[in-house]
Order: structure tokens, then C-alpha cells, then sequence
């Protein structure tokens, strides 16, 4: 059977305590259908968690004591993304999804000004950055956001009729206001490896050549250091609501007219000069636009409906919880299965009987 396969990974080569004795080096905490959650696999989450939040000004001991708090959601967290990727495969979206993670592994390596995959992972390698931890961390979530995007969202989406939309449009009208945006472009110059006084008087003598005429885009072309993406020129950034900028970007922009340049912007990686192409008012007068009133609907009621999807996995799922988590993530779960775990003559459990496929157990330690 698959997890008494995988409970182990002995190699011949690792040392043995005693002769005889497999050293184990990772263990099994959950069986999901024909597929597992490793330790090593928590250990992994556990620890992305724990330097997020000292990023976030936790000290280490207060970021550790917080994640290990929140472990048996963190495991049942991975019992429901090993149902979505294995829902995944069964939908044929492995192909869709390796193109993806290709496509924006390359999309990176062309804003870093690298030439190719190979030389991308080089890079990453050389950072202390593992390249196919990477691949793996989008493949998961690309494929995740597949799943949901296939079975969930697009139904949810074109499920609403013309009464319930209007009907929404016509409660909620304060969503449905045209809010002013600006249309952006830019010049960026990086900081990496170069004096910051350098950089800043660049950036001054760039903004004030775009005030006296020159082409912006043209300068952008020759100075700008952050490549352009999706085809657009170099110096194009796009649309957006005054209401989505980060405060520091509406700062600088605040007080300059369509086709003015603002002063250079500091950022953490450089400086920006940015200039306002055009600005499109706003309105007070709603406007009833059925897509506009279809993504309301569906980014409200998603959230629920995801969990629900997710249930629905989980309730029709073979799982089976290593005993030490058996009493803390088997109520996050919220399955209602049969629990038949037969026992042999000596006290040890074998392999439970899977009845409609909703049988879940526990199994013992190694």
C-alpha cells in the first residue's frame, strides 16, 4: 500500500543505529487518498510562516510560539491542497499548469534581463534561492487556482441571472460608482550595486529633461532598469484607480496634470519618475455593467463556495491521520465518515475497510 511505502525513506548508504535498523528520515502524518503529507512537508509550511512573521516584527521565539499554536491547521490545510492538486490531475491540468509556471519563470528571468531557464536557475542558485522549490511553490498554487477557476469560480460566475444581477446592482450601487484613475508611465533607476547619490541626481537630471521636452519613452528605453512585460513599451506602467496607488505613488502624483512628471520617488529597490498620461475623472452616477455586476457577485460569494468545494472533497476522501494529530485535525476537518480501524490478534491495527470511499482512521507512529 502507497503510505506504507512512503512512511520511510531509507537509503543504504545513511548510517544505521543498530545493524539491521533503517534510519528514518521523514515520517507520514496523513494519508490523503494515494497520495501523503510528509512531516518534512509541515516543517516546510511551518517555517515559511515563522519568517513571515519576523518579517512582520515578531521576535523568532514569538513567531515560533504563534506557528506551533496553529499546527493542526496548518495540517489540515495541506490534507485539503493534496485534494486539490490530485482534483487537479484528474482534471488534465498538469499541462495547462507546467506552461504556466514556464511562462512566468520566464517572465521573471526577462525582467531581470536573464536570456533563458537555465541561466535564470543559475541565478537563483547563486542567490541561495532552490529553482525548483520555486517551480514546485507556483506549480501548487497555479494549479490550486486552476482547480478553484474550473470547478468553483467560472461556474459561480456565469451562474447568477439577469434578476439576481440586478437586483444586487441595485442594492449595493455604491460598488458600481466610476472611481477617477490615471494612466501611468515610467522611468526606474535600481539602487543595486550603485551610490545612492548617484542614483538620485540621475533621476533629477532624467525628470527634469522630461519637463523640458524630451520624449519620456524615449528616455525611458535608454535609462529605465526595469524591463517592460506583456509587450508594452518600456516606459508604460498602465490604468489604474487613484484608490488602488500606494499612498506614496497618489502622494507624488497628487498635483500633477495629465502629461506633467512628478519628482523622483525613493523606493527600498530605487527611484521612480513617473508621468501622468491622462487622468480620467470619476462619477457618482452608478452604472450597471453586467460583468462588473457578475465579478461583484462572484468575489463576494467565493470564499464560501471554495470552502464548500473543499468540504465536498474532504467528506469524499480516503484519509487517515497520524495518531498524534488524530484528536486536533480530524475536527477541522469536518468529515462524517465511519471510523472502522479492524484490529489483529495482537493488538496492532491493519488496513481499514474503504466503504464509498469515506473511510477515515488513524495509524500508529513507526
Amino acid at each position: 500500500m502507497l503510505f506504507l511505502l512512503a512512511a520511510f525513506v531509507i537509503s543504504p548508504a545513511l548510517a544505521r543505529a543498530q545493524e539491521g535498523e533503517p534510519v528514518v528520515v521523514d515520517e507520514v502524518i496523513a494519508q490523503v487518498n494515494d497520495g501523503v503529507v510528509t512531516l518534512s512537508q509541515l516543517k516546510r509550511e511551518m517555517k515559511e510562516r515563522v519568517d513571515t512573521l519576523k518579517q512582520n516584527g515578531m521576535t523568532e521565539q514569538q513567531a515560533n510560539t504563534e506557528v506551533q499554536a496553529h499546527k493542526a491547521e496548518l495540517i489540515s490545510i495541506l490534507i485539503s491542497e493534496q485534494l486539490l492538486l490530485q482534483k487537479g490531475k484528474e482534471l488534465d491540468l498538469t499541462e495547462k499548469v507546467e506552461a504556466e509556471v514556464n511562462k512566468r519563470m520566464l517572465e521573471t528571468a526577462k525582467e531581470n534581463n536573464i536570456t533563458s531557464m537555465d541561466k535564470l536557475c543559475e541565478a537563483m542558485t547563486q542567490a541561495g534561492i532552490s529553482c525548483e522549490e520555486v517551480r514546485r511553490t507556483l506549480r501548487t498554487e497555479i494549479m490550486k487556482q486552476a482547480v478553484f477557476e474550473n470547478e468553483v469560480d467560472s461556474k459561480l460566475f456565469y451562474g447568477f441571472s439577469s434578476d439576481e444581477l440586478h437586483k444586487y446592482f441595485d442594492a449595493h450601487k455604491d460598488k458600481f460608482l466610476k472611481p477617477e484613475s490615471v494612466e501611468l508611465s515610467e522611468i526606474f533607476l535600481s539602487l543595486a550595486g550603485k551610490p545612492e547619490t548617484d542614483v538620485k541626481a540621475r533621476a533629477a537630471q532624467l525628470a527634469d529633461q522630461a519637463r523640458k521636452g524630451g520624449d519620456f519613452c524615449t528616455l525611458a528605453a535608454a535609462y529605465t532598469e526595469r524591463p517592460a512585460t506583456n509587450g508594452k513599451k518600456p516606459c508604460k506602467v498602465g490604468l489604474f484607480q487613484l484608490s488602488d496607488l500606494r499612498a506614496d505613488i497618489a502622494a507624488a502624483i497628487k498635483n500633477v496634470k495629465a502629461g506633467g512628471v512628478s519628482d523622483p520617488l525613493k523606493s527600498d529597490e530605487g527611484y521612480q519618475i513617473l508621468r501622468v498620461d491622462a487622468r480620467n475623472a470619476g462619477s457618482n452616477t452608478p452604472t450597471f455593467n453586467e460583468n462588473s455586476v457578475r465579478l461583484a457577485m462572484a468575489a463576494e460569494r467565493s470564499p464560501k463556495a471554495h470552502e464548500e468545494y473543499l468540504q465536498t472533497l474532504r467528506d469524499d476522501a480516503f484519509i487517515k491521520v497520524a495518531k498524534d494529530y488524530n484528536e486536533s485535525v480530524l475536527p477541522l476537518l469536518k468529515v462524517k465518515q465511519n471510523f472502522l480501524v479492524e484490529r489483529t490478534g495482537d493488538g496492532s491495527t491493519s488496513k481499514p475497510e474503504k466503504k464509498k470511499g469515506k473511510i477515515l482512521g488513524i495509524f500508529p507512529r513507526p
